[in-house]
C-alpha cells in the first residue's frame, strides 16, 4: 500500500518555522518589556527615597543649596521616569504587535495544517476506493473459476 505524501510539507515546515521565530519575538519582547518595567519601579524607588531625604532636609537645618541640590536630582529622575514611562509604553507596543504577528503564523501554519489533513483523506479514501475494487476483482474471477 503507497503511502502518504503531502506535495506542500515544505511550505508546512516553513509555516512552522516562522511560527517558531515569532514565539520567539514575542519571547523577546516580553523580556523587553519586563525590563523596561524593571527598570522604572527602580527609578521610581529612588525617587521615593529622594523625596523622604529632601523631606528629612528641610526639617533640620540644611543649607539651601543642599536643599536645591537634592530638588534638582528629584527633577532628573522625574524627567527619567517620564523618558522611561515612554519606553514601557512603546515595549507594550512592541509586546502587542509580536502577539499579533504571532497570532497571524499560527492562523496560516493551521490553514495549511488543515489542507494537509484533507488531502490525507482524500488519499486515504482513494486508497479505500482501490483496494474495495481489487477485492471486488477477486471475488469475481473465483466466481468465474469453476469448483471441481
Amino acid at each position: 500500500m503507497a503511502s502518504f505524501r503531502y506535495s506542500f510539507q515544505k511550505v508546512i515546515d516553513l509555516k512552522s518555522s516562522e511560527k517558531t521565530q515569532a514565539e520567539w519575538m514575542l519571547s523577546t519582547a516580553i523580556g523587553a518589556l519586563a525590563a523596561e518595567e524593571l527598570s522604572l519601579e527602580e527609578l521610581r524607588a529612588k525617587q521615593h527615597e529622594w523625596e523622604g531625604k529632601l523631606h528629612e532636609a528641610s526639617s533640620i537645618a540644611v543649607s539651601l543649596s543642599e536643599l536645591q541640590v537634592i530638588q534638582q536630582y528629584l527633577d532628573y529622575l522625574v524627567a527619567c521616569i517620564t523618558s522611561k514611562l515612554k519606553d514601557v509604553l512603546h515595549a507594550q507596543k512592541a509586546v502587542e504587535q509580536s502577539r499579533l504577528k504571532l497570532s497571524d503564523k499560527m492562523k496560516d501554519e493551521k490553514v495549511w495544517l488543515k489542507a494537509k489533513d484533507h488531502a490525507r483523506d482524500r488519499f486515504q479514501y482513494a486508497m479505500q476506493i482501490k483496494e474495495q475494487n481489487e477485492l471486488d476483482e477477486l471475488a469475481s474471477v473465483r466466481f468465474m473459476i469453476p469448483t471441481p
